[in-house]
């Protein structure tokens, strides 16, 4: 009986720590952790955003670190947002959804993408146009799935 609630509270806090209320991959209720989208474009580098700068798009909600920042993301999100719904882009490529850490990330032709984990991205860097033609061949299916890898 006590691994069946361990069990229980396991997948409870699995379901607060991450979901996907809106259209993009969340932690804590907020669309890439909480890093702010823009900076990956100029500061080169993830950095936290703050709640005091934050805005809905498509139901979830992301985090800036500048009112300067937010405002570009609210003039044009499709510049910033991450593909695939900021799940990992090599899951997609393979097929399934999966969370990402927002420090594992890669800008390519001016668009966002981010990685499981440090080690998946150096799978992903391997051959990242191979992968990000078959991610975005992969992700209208891969996108109705429910289940995230954890």
């Amino acid at each position: 009986m006590i691994g069946l609630r361990m069990l229980m509270v396991l997948f409870v806090v699995g379901c607060v720590d991450s979901s996907h209320a809106g259209q993009f991959f969340e932690r804590n209720g907020l669309a890439v952790d909480g890093y702010d989208p823009v900076a990956y474009f100029t500061e080169q580098k993830p950095v936290k955003g703050s709640p005091e700068f934050r805005t809905d798009h498509q139901g979830s909600t992301f985090q800036f670190a500048s009112a300067d920042h937010r405002d570009r993301f609210v003039a044009d999100p499709e510049q910033f947002i991450p593909q695939y719904g900021g799940y990992c882009a090599y899951g997609t490529a393979k097929g399934y959804k999966a969370k990402t850490d927002p420090e594992a990330f890669t800008v390519v032709h001016g668009k966002l993408y981010l990685n499981y984990s440090d080690a998946v991205q150096t799978r992903w860097l391997s051959d990242i146009p191979g992968y990000i033609k078959k991610a975005d061949a992969n992700w209208p299916e891969v996108q109705k799935q429910t289940r995230v890898q954890e």
